[in-house]
């Protein structure tokens, strides 16, 4: 049985904006699922309507086998939600915040006990409860909201952004804990990121999202054998000028089409060239661009990445998106553009 299915998923605001473009995906139970796109590619407003925070426009998705708009009120029974912005009182304790959430969830007082011990243990912040929330490191509250998210053993967890914000250390230590739920209970986690390493490294199945459509879907190893072989990064140019991009324009003119060249995509700066065996393509490329005036600057050999993946596919990087965010008349003007090519 799968945790999650969607047929046609849209949201559209308005102004016209189509933050969810007719999406359609499936999550198995008992997997790690990871959304993975820039900010603005429609990741939160996915899993709002997933979680019934806000209706469809129009298509379906149904959670744990039931209707998030027919039967909203189930779904939500059945479901834990951790948001981008953490949700706990600093005026309380961490033990008072857990217990105000099993009452939410009309849990018994014994019920309540046990599962506040059970669940501080589980994210490891067990001798912090009766501390006030105000006390907590960035990282203790993060996972002290997940725990709230986790109070009434929900058979599915939303988890929008979990470690943006956080340093490299404490998005580790989240990463180790989220595992610990699906080892542990068996439990379906849904997750969204613009961390390429996140998806990499937590989800058994990562779908990439850019403008509202999906455009890949896949595990992490399938999604970079699609490009196939070796990544070589050219950089003709030092300035992003238009003498640069010249350069680019050019340098890919005369490697497209090469037999050793299985495509080419330019981005701010540089051109990222896909080979089947980049230690013997690279004197090949230096040669060509050589023979035609353009001085290299630098030139790089990669395996593929996500993010290359979402080069392939869309023309830039995440990488240079992170840490951004995109208003909807961003939005818009980047539809607009990609409209008119």
């Amino acid at each position: 049985m799968n945790a999650i299915e969607t047929h046609q998923l849209t949201k559209v605001f308005p102004g016209d904006i189509r933050a969810v473009d007719g999406i359609d995906f499936e999550v198995k139970d008992g997997e790690i699922f990871a959304f993975l796109g820039p900010n603005g590619a429609g990741k939160t407003t996915t899993i709002k309507m997933l979680n019934t925070l806000i209706p469809p426009t129009s298509g379906t998705a149904l959670v744990v086998g039931l209707d998030v708009v027919k039967n909203a009120v189930e779904v939500r029974n059945q479901i834990g939600y951790a948001a981008q912005d953490v949700g706990v009182d600093e005026h309380a304790t961490g033990k008072e915040n857990l217990t105000l959430y099993g009452h939410f969830y009309r849990l018994d007082s014994k019920t309540i006990k046990e599962r506040v011990k059970e669940i501080f243990d589980l994210v490891g912040l067990t001798g912090a409860e009766n501390r006030m929330v105000s006390t907590y490191s960035g990282g203790m509250r993060k996972r002290l909201d997940l725990a709230m998210g986790l109070i009434h053993q929900p058979r599915v967890m939303f988890l929008d952004e979990p470690t943006t914000g956080l340093d490299p250390q404490t998005r580790a230590s989240i990463w180790e804990y989220i595992r610990k739920l699906v080892k542990s209970r068996g439990m379906t986690i849904f997750l969204t990121t613009h961390y390429m390493e996140e998806a990499d490294r937590l989800a058994d199945h990562i779908a990439i999202i850019d403008l509202g459509k999906i455009i890949a879907t896949g595990t992490a190893d399938e999604l970079k054998k699609s490009i196939g072989g070796d990544v070589v990064t050219v950089t003709p140019c030092e300035n992003h000028d238009e003498e640069c991009k010249e350069f680019i324009r050019r340098s890919e003119a005369v490697l497209t089409g090469k037999p050793f060249v299985t495509g080419t995509k330019p981005t701010d700066g540089e051109l990222a060239v896909y080979v089947n065996d980049g230690a013997s393509a690279i004197p090949s490329i230096m040669q060509l661009l050589s023979g035609q005036g353009i001085e290299v600057k630098t030139i790089t050999m990669s395996r593929p990445s996500l993010d290359d993946v979402f080069l392939k596919y869309t023309g830039r990087t995440i990488r240079a998106q992170e840490g951004t965010r995109t208003t909807f008349a961003q939005l818009r003007r980047m539809r607009n553009r990609r409209q008119q090519k």
